[in-house]
């Protein structure tokens, strides 16, 4: 089988937009504390560009803090789930690479699980255009906690099926600060998040086959290892009732 494209994966969530909604984890309130904190300004009535929205997961949440946010989002079938959830918060079509908005009008840019879909060669640029002097990019993910051992077990049995953990990006992980800004036009702050939210297996195995590196295997193969991973959980967790924990790692820039 050929290896699915960074273009394939980009385009898989379309068809999974539902199943990424209602089972994809979301971010904890420390997060948005210390994105105030690097970016140096409150997230109530600051002018946000939320890029990659997708099913507008970060952006409710940022919307619920008082921000004036302008969704931005490439992909049909994650565009219209999020108009259904979200009919109150305004959404464009478009990408990172070039932004559909106008030069210095937001005060903060945000990617949730979305930067390493862009080329930063072009991305970076662009939020340079459209952030505002003393704006913020900020940078984030969920990633796994490989220091469990649980979580560490499962990621390798994905790495021997499929070639490659979902929650580990190869752009990303301790890489993801020398690679985000390949133009070297934005000095990075890091911060880790950690967090934990208790779901039913059921929710688990469906949040995990919500990443591309399933989406694009198809339906028999992914259907396949998700049972066989069920099995596994229910011995371990018998009660049906599983933490995910999760570091959301978190890079800000400003701009002077």
């Amino acid at each position: 089988m050929t290896a699915p494209s960074h273009t394939d994966r980009a385009r898989s969530f379309d068809a999974a937009a539902a199943q990424y909604a209602a089972n994809r984890p979301s971010y904890p309130p420390a997060l948005f504390e210390a994105i105030e904190q690097l970016a140096g300004r409150p997230l109530t009535g600051a002018r946000i560009i939320d890029v990659g929205a997708g099913t507008g997961i970060a952006t409710a949440l940022l919307h619920a803090r008082g921000a004036d946010v302008l969704a931005v989002e490439p992909g049909d079938g994650m565009a219209a789930q999020f108009r259904r959830s979200h009919p109150d918060i305004p959404i464009v079509r478009g990408n990172g690479n070039a932004l559909p908005v106008a030069t210095a009008s937001a005060d903060l840019i945000t990617y949730a699980q979305a930067w390493h879909w862009t080329d930063p060669a072009h991305s970076a640029p662009e939020a340079l255009r459209v952030l505002r002097p003393g704006g913020a990019l900020a940078l984030w993910w969920n990633t796994t906690t490989l220091d469990i051992p649980w979580r560490a077990a499962q990621a390798a049995r994905i790495d021997r099926r499929f070639g490659a953990h979902p929650a580990v990006e190869r752009n990303g992980s301790g890489a993801r600060a020398a690679l985000a800004d390949p133009t070297g036009h934005l000095a990075f702050t890091r911060r880790k998040v950690r967090w934990s939210r208790r779901v039913p297996v059921d929710t688990h195995l469906a949040n995990i086959g919500s990443h591309s590196i399933f989406l694009v295997h198809g339906t028999r193969a992914t259907t396949a290892f998700l049972t066989e991973e069920k099995q596994l959980l229910l011995k371990a967790f018998p009660d049906g009732i599983i933490e995910e924990t999760y570091d959301v790692d978190l890079l800000v820039a400003t701009t002077p």
